[in-house]
C-alpha cells in the first residue's frame, strides 16, 4: 500500500534477478543517515511458524515506482528472518522516549526508507529512539486470519522493553508508528497486545504500546461502515494520532474516520488530521501540500500526551 503506484508481484517476479537485487538492497540498507546501534533477530531460535518465503531478501522496486517526491525509494520483501534495528539519538538530546516503526507495503513488501529509516531520522531529531521493525513479508493475509505479523510486532515491543535500560529508553514511553499496512499492524498490536500465539513462549513483558501514530491506514473499516470488529478499541487502547488524505484512493480515508469514531466512543484520547490532498505513501517527504507538515502536528501532540516535555497526566475526552 505504500508508494504512489502499487504493483502486485508474484513470487516468480520477486525472484527475477534475485542475486542482483539482493546485492543492491544490501548496499542500500547499510547506508542510512544515522548508524544503527543494535540489530536483533526477533526469533533467534527460529520463527514460531515455518517460513513460506523462497529466496533471499530483495528490493522489488521497479522504475515505475522508484521515485517518490523526487527521491529514490527502497523496498524489501522476502523477509523470512524478521528483525529490529535500533537508531539512537544524540546522547545529549535523548529524552528516553521511543517508538517502534512499522513500514507499509500491503503485507507484501516494506517501504524501508520512506516509511522506515527516514522516520528514524525524524524521531532522532526529537531526541527519541527509533526501533525499526522488519516484520515478515510477503504474507497471504493479515490479522485475524494470519497472526504472524502480530507475533512479530509483540516480540519487537517485548525485546525493546527488555533492553530499555541498555538502550537508554523509558519503558513507559514506548509507542508505535505505522504507515499503510504498518498502520494496520500498529492498531492490531494496540488492540491485542496480550494475544498468545500457540507456538510462542509465554512472556511477562508487556507488549502494549504507550501511544500510537496511525498514518494513512488500511483495513481498519468493516463491512458495515464501522470499525473492523477485530480492531474495536477499548479503554486500554493508547492515545492515538491519525493522518490521512481525502484523495487516498489506495487505503481510503474512511479507515481513519471510522477508527476515530470508535476511539471517541471508547473515550480514548485521539487526534485526527484529514487533508484534501496528499494521496498515499508520502511518508515524511516534503511537498507543496499542507499534509507534508503532519510531523510538526505529531510533535506537538507528543507534548500534549507528555511523551515529550514535562511529565503529566493525559487528558481524556
Amino acid at each position: 500500500m505504500a508508494g504512489h503506484q502499487v504493483a502486485v508481484f508474484s513470487f516468480a517476479d520477486l525472484l527475477y534477478h534475485a542475486s542482483m537485487r539482493s546485492a543492491v538492497l544490501a548496499l542500500l540498507l547499510t547506508v542510512p543517515a544515522l548508524a544503527q546501534q543494535h540489530t536483533l533477530l526477533l526469533w533467534p531460535d527460529g520463527n514460531p511458524e515455518p517460513s513460506k518465503v523462497v529466496g533471499p531478501e530483495i528490493d522489488p522496486t521497479t522504475d515505475a515506482n522508484r521515485i517518490v517526491s523526487g527521491k529514490v525509494t527502497v523496498r524489501v520483501t522476502n523477509v523470512s528472518k524478521p528483525s529490529l534495528a535500533v537508531y539512537s539519538p544524540d546522547p545529549a538530546k535523548n529524552n528516553g522516549a521511543a517508538a517502534l516503526v512499522f513500514p507499509g507495503g500491503s503485507y507484501i513488501r516494506l517501504a524501508y526508507n520512506i516509511e522506515g529509516t527516514e522516520v528514524c531520522d525524524w524521531l532522532n531529531s526529537l531526541g527519541m529512539t527509533c526501533v525499526l521493525v522488519k516484520y515478515r513479508v510477503p504474507e497471504e493475509s493479515h490479522y485475524p486470519e494470519n497472526v504472524e505479523d502480530l507475533e512479530d510486532a509483540q516480540q519487537a515491543m517485548r525485546l525493546t522493553r527488555a533492553h530499555a535500560s541498555e538502550w537508554h529508553i523509558d519503558p513507559n514511553h514506548i509507542g508505535v508508528i505505522g504507515f499503510s499496512a504498518g498502520a494496520h499492524l500498529a492498531a492490531v498490536l494496540s488492540t491485542h497486545p496480550d494475544f498468545q500465539g500457540k507456538n510462542v513462549p509465554t512472556s511477562t513483558v508487556d507488549a502494549r504500546p504507550n501511544f500510537q501514530m496511525i498514518i494513512y491506514p488500511g483495513w481498519l473499516s468493516g463491512s458495515d461502515s464501522k470499525v473492523s470488529p477485530s480492531l474495536q478499541p477499548t479503554a486500554e487502547t493508547p492515545p492515538t494520532f491519525l493522518v490521512q488524505a481525502e484523495n487516498d484512493y489506495t487505503a481510503h480515508v474512511e479507515n481513519s474516520l471510522v477508527y476515530f469514531q470508535a476511539l471517541k466512543d471508547a473515550k480514548v484520547p485521539a487526534e485526527l488530521h484529514l487533508f484534501t490532498q496528499g494521496g498515499h505513501g508520502f511518508g515524511l517527504r516534503p511537498t507543496e501540500l499542507p499534509i507534508s507538515r503532519w510531523p510538526v502536528l505529531a510533535e506537538a501532540w507528543l507534548h500534549t500526551i507528555h511523551v515529550l516535555g514535562p511529565a503529566g497526566a493525559v487528558g481524556r475526552p
